[in-house]
C-alpha cells in the first residue's frame, strides 16, 4: 500500500497535521533507507518523550497491525544452526526492525552521569553503538533538550541521520537535524499528544514497506 494511504488517513483524524506532511513522509524515508542497508534506529527522549520513544521502539520490534510471521528461509536457516526443527519456535516469533531507544539504560545513564557528564549519556551510547547509515529520532517538545542536542552532534560526526519530532517553536536541536516535524503546538502534553499519531503512522508506513503484501 501506498505512503499516501496512510498518511491521509491520518490527517483525515488530524487535520491539523496537514503541514507536518512532507517532514512526515521525509522522515519516513529516511527510516526505510536504514533499514534497508541493515541499520538500526535509535529513539530518545526525556519524561514523558522517553515513553514515546519506547513506545516507537516497541512498533518497530514485533508486529504492530501486522502478524510479521518468520519466512519459511529463515525457519530453515534457524533449523540448520540449532539442529532441530524450529518450526514451533518460529511460530512464536516475529519478524522486526532494529530499534534501540537510547533512553531506556539506565545503569550507562547513571554511571555516565555519575562519572563524566549527565547530559552526555545519550552521546555516549550513539557514540559506541551507532554506525553510519543508521538513525536516531529525537522528541524534544521544545526542541532545546541539551542531551538530545548532544547526541544529534554525535549522530552528525559519526554519519548517523537525525529526525526531531518537536513542538511549534525552533529549538536548538532543529539545527542539527536531518529532518524536523513541528507539531502545532507548544505546551508539552499537547505537543506529545501529536507526536502520538505521526509516529504510529510512520511505523505503519514502515511495516507495510518491510511485511506488507505488495
Amino acid at each position: 500500500m501506498e505512503k499516501n494511504c496512510f498518511l491521509k488517513q491520518l490527517l483525515e483524524r488530524y487535520p491539523v497535521l496537514s503541514a507536518c506532511a512532507e517532514q512526515i513522509v521525509r522522515a519516513c524515508s529516511i527510516l526505510e533507507a536504514t533499514f534497508l542497508n541493515g541499520g538500526t534506529v535509535f529513539t530518545c527522549g526525556n519524561g514523558g518523550s522517553q515513553s514515546d520513544a519506547d513506545h516507537i521502539v516497541g512498533e518497530l520490534s514485533k508486529g504492530f497491525l501486522l502478524k510479521r510471521p518468520v519466512p519459511p528461509e529463515k525457519v530453515f536457516q534457524m533449523s540448520a544452526s540449532l539442529g532441530e526443527d524450529a518450526t514451533d519456535l518460529c511460530a512464536s516469533l516475529q519478524m522486526g526492525l532494529r530499534a534501540l531507544n537510547l533512553s531506556s539504560q539506565p545503569a550507562l545513564s547513571t554511571a555516565y552521569g555519575n562519572d563524566v557528564d549527565p547530559l552526555m549519556s545519550l552521546a555516549q551510547e550513539l557514540f559506541v553503538m551507532g554506525r553510519k547509515g543508521d538513525s536516531v529520532i529525537g522528541l524534544s517538545t521544545s526542541g532545546n533538550a541539551q542531551n538530545i542536542l548532544n547526541a544529534f552532534k554525535v549522530a552528525g560526526g559519526i554519519g548517523v541521520k537525525r529526525i526531531l519530532l518537536t513542538g511549534s517553536g525552533h529549538g536548538k536541536c532543529e539545527k542539527y537535524a536531518d529532518c524536523v516535524i513541528h507539531v502545532p503546538e507548544c505546551e508539552t502534553y499537547k505537543v506529545q499528544e501529536l507526536h502520538l499519531p505521526i509516529y504510529h503512522t510512520i511505523c505503519i508506513m514502515l511495516e507495510d514497506r518491510f511485511y506488507g503484501k505488495h
